[in-house]
């Protein structure tokens, strides 16, 4: 008999961690005089008897070819008891938490009854043996519903329950719990709810959650007090060193683990009894080790998180929700279909591993919305993984070019004036340029098939690259004893024509330009550094550089300034990426790889984009249209809005290029002053970040805003307003590049560039 606790006012407190009930056998007369007692001190709020319901239940159930009613029913009680009488059978059980005295059957036949309707599925033999196992299970929240699920299965005799986290009102929407839990400890929760169901199966609570000093003996067991090792680890926590070091030593001691993470049914199998050697978490994340993760802050873990999900892997809603993160969500989303999907699997797995059914390793999905989709005819049709998709991420095939042009006459100035050309910025690094030779004149053609997309309006943003390569070209002809006489636009009825470029021999010989020697090194540098004051010699010659041309540079330096242009620069990315057209142009120009970026030779390499494996980890969560179309549906996409935020709050200045006139001319020309603007912050050392996207979606909301919906049209509207107070703009202007400056280590790396044979053909 379990001694009674003393006597506290109706109904009892639970002690802190109590969660095993008082068991009192009815044919010990003490145990009964305790019982009384329990009743007559109004402990025992709520007495349950229902011996004699359980009784019939039990008998019938062992006649299943025949239904006892009635007088039979009565008798075969009666020979069932060999005369004992019904009131001493069985035991009682008193909850100390909810006041509650129960009586029901004896062990063995409680069990035999309660599992009753597992037969065949499980058999008679496959209960004894899952009774005997002892299963460990750290995380209940999610554990939680597995932890029932077990208990109402049968799946071990003993079960191991590990969570230091009490319960909050949140949790609720996926942790079965009353409201007068709140506060408790989930461990405890989850310890109550099993005693409730089986007052029989042993439970043991860690509520201090597994640390360092329990973990050995939460894995190992205490044989001291006859809690035995695990036979199986069932891991749902959130942390991410207490993951890696569960497996740690789970593998040393060559112990399984599942994990069911709510997402699309993930379930991950890792056999360490059957591989001792096996790689943790199947290999996704390295040679891991839990040391390692030791002081990372959450926003440091992310990336390793994703790699271990797999940032393609993750269900389009939960990708969605994580981009949210920290920005309209606190954390992580979970559905209690999910949860309850995910107890389901865990049990299942649990059993056949325990069973010596299911031998295997690895990473399964049982994923609802492909098992069971909204198209005809497809249903059962299994789920793809994500390696196998075919053309998710692939490449778009590289054009061929023109003929490889072999060097003859003169030919090899002119290549290496096209070797320059090539070197200058366009929009996502599409290089929107042909080039040809008839001997007289080089010709630059507008090659539209690589430049077409939302933000070139009317081909600004490619009339405005073929600027900067004309620039490139007439600067750096000095250097060859040259000088080029540009002819913009020379045939009217051909837009693709942009320029005409006519060298002839300079008359005082080779001219060395600084502008000229800085095109090698020109690059986009997006990394951040510590603001540093604009120095006035930088100034002047950034206002010289394009004054020389006629246009203007407008510069604004004070911080609440940039940080106004930072948020309204955040406003207009997000509303890039929550547009179809202009986030499927966007993903499409990165190159994820420095295998992919070599191979096409243009686009964006990601490494350029200087991206913390955090924020690397979170773009590539937002390549799907699908997860973009999910933050856009619930109103959200503010942290897209952050990197710009940030760059500019770690800018010196940020700059304007501008000029009267809206017509190609002036892209044309405003191209080659921006070049020039942009050689000259790279020949004083300076970082230059292009930050047009904003100011192509002006030029397309000036002249009517074809494409935008009426939402993003309004708040256009708006950043139109705010940006023109900034800079004194007007709708009348060419805007030819917004930029920023800054000071900062070089960058991780350069953007690519097709070889000149791809783009010089002789005519």
């Amino acid at each position: 008999m379990t001694p009674l606790p003393p006597l506290r006012d109706a109904p009892a407190e639970p002690r802190p961690g109590a969660w095993a009930p008082l068991r009192f056998p009815a044919d010990e007369p003490a145990a009964v005089a305790e019982v009384e007692r329990l009743i007559a001190e109004r402990r025992a709020i709520f007495v349950h008897d229902t011996l004699d319901l359980q009784l019939a239940e039990l008998v019938d159930s062992r006649t299943p070819g025949h239904k006892l009613q009635g007088a039979e029913l009565a008798r075969a009680v009666d020979a069932f008891l060999e005369g004992r009488p019904s009131v001493s059978y069985g035991n009682w059980f008193y909850y100390p938490w909810s006041g509650r005295l129960i009586r029901v059957l004896p062990e063995g036949p409680f069990r035999w009854l309660r599992s009753n309707r597992n037969r065949n599925k499980i058999t008679e033999p496959e209960q004894a043996s899952l009774r005997l196992r002892t299963l460990g299970i750290v995380g209940l929240s999610v554990g939680s519903a597995t932890a029932m699920t077990l208990a109402m299965e049968g799946v071990g005799g003993t079960l191991r329950l590990a969570d230091f986290d009490s319960l909050d009102l949140g949790n609720l929407n996926r942790l079965r719990a009353p409201l007068h839990a709140l506060g408790e400890n989930k461990a405890v929760i989850a310890a109550r709810q099993i005693a409730e169901l089986d007052p029989y199966l042993r439970v043991e609570v860690f509520a201090e959650g597994v640390t360092e000093a329990n973990l050995e003996r939460f894995l190992l067991g205490d044989g001291a007090e006859g809690w035995p090792r695990l036979d199986l680890l069932i891991e749902e926590c959130d942390d991410l060193y207490l993951k890696v070091a569960l497996r740690e030593r789970a593998r040393a001691a060559q112990i399984p683990v599942v994990m069911e993470t709510s997402d699309r049914g993930l379930v991950d199998i890792e056999r360490f009894d059957l591989e001792p050697e096996r790689p943790l978490l199947h290999g996704l994340v390295g040679d891991l080790k839990a040391e390692s993760l030791r002081g990372l802050t959450t926003y440091e873990k992310v990336p390793i998180v994703l790699q271990l999900l797999g940032e393609d892997a993750v269900s389009p809603r939960l990708a969605a929700s994580m981009v949210e993160i920290d920005s309209t969500l606190k954390t992580w989303p979970q559905l209690a279909s999910a949860v309850s999907l995910g107890a389901a699997l865990g049990t299942d797995v649990a059993r056949r591993i325990l069973l010596d059914q299911l031998r295997i390793s690895g990473r399964f999905y049982v994923d609802l919305e492909q098992a069971i989709p909204d198209s005809p005819g497809e249903a059962g049709a299994p789920a793809s993984r994500p390696a196998e998709r075919e053309g998710a991420d692939a490449a778009p095939a590289r054009t061929p070019g023109p003929p490889r042009v072999e060097s003859r006459g003169d030919l090899g100035s002119i290549r290496s004036l096209v070797a320059l050309a090539v070197l200058a910025p366009s929009g996502g690094n599409c290089q929107p340029w042909r080039f040809s030779w008839n001997g007289e004149r080089l010709r630059c053609h507008h090659d539209r098939a690589r430049s077409a997309s939302f933000l070139d309006w009317e081909d600004k943003a490619a009339h405005l690259a073929l600027g900067a390569a004309v620039e490139n070209m007439i600067l750096g002809a000095g250097a060859l004893g040259l000088a080029l006489r540009a002819e913009p636009f020379p045939l009217p009825g051909d837009a693709a024509v942009v320029c005409d470029l006519w060298p002839t021999a300079s008359p005082g010989g080779p001219v060395d330009d600084p502008l000229a020697a800085a095109i090698p090194l020109r690059c986009t540098n997006r990394r951040l550094g510590p603001r540093a004051p604009l120095e006035p010699r930088l100034r002047d010659a950034l206002s010289s550089a394009a004054g020389a041309l006629g246009v203007e540079l407008s510069l604004v330096e004070e911080p609440a300034t940039l940080e106004r242009l930072g948020r309204l620069l955040g406003r207009g990315d997000r509303i890039r990426f929550l547009n179809e057209q202009m986030h499927r142009e966007m993903m499409s120009e990165i190159r994820w790889s420095e295998e992919e970026a070599r191979r096409t030779g243009d686009g964006m390499d990601v490494a350029t984009l200087e991206l913390t494996p955090t924020d690397l980890a979170g773009m590539k969560l937002t390549r799907g249209w699908r997860v973009m179309e999910l933050v856009g549906r619930v109103g959200g996409g503010r942290a897209l809005e952050k990197p710009s935020r940030k760059a500019l709050a770690a800018a010196s200045a940020a700059g304007l290029v501008r000029l009267p006139g809206r017509g190609p001319g002036e892209a044309f020309l405003g191209g080659r002053a921006m070049q020039r603007v942009w050689l000259a912050a790279t020949a004083a050392g300076w970082a230059f970040q292009p930050m047009t996207a904003i100011t192509y979606l002006f030029e397309r909301l000036i002249d009517g805003g074809e494409g935008l919906s009426r939402t993003e049209r309004a708040e256009l509207e708006q950043l139109w307003l705010e940006h023109q107070e900034i800079f004194g703009t007007g709708p009348g202007e060419t805007q030819a590049m917004l930029f920023r400056l800054a000071r900062a280590e070089p960058p991780t790396e350069r953007a690519l560039r097709r070889p000149v044979e791809e783009v010089f053909s002789i005519e």
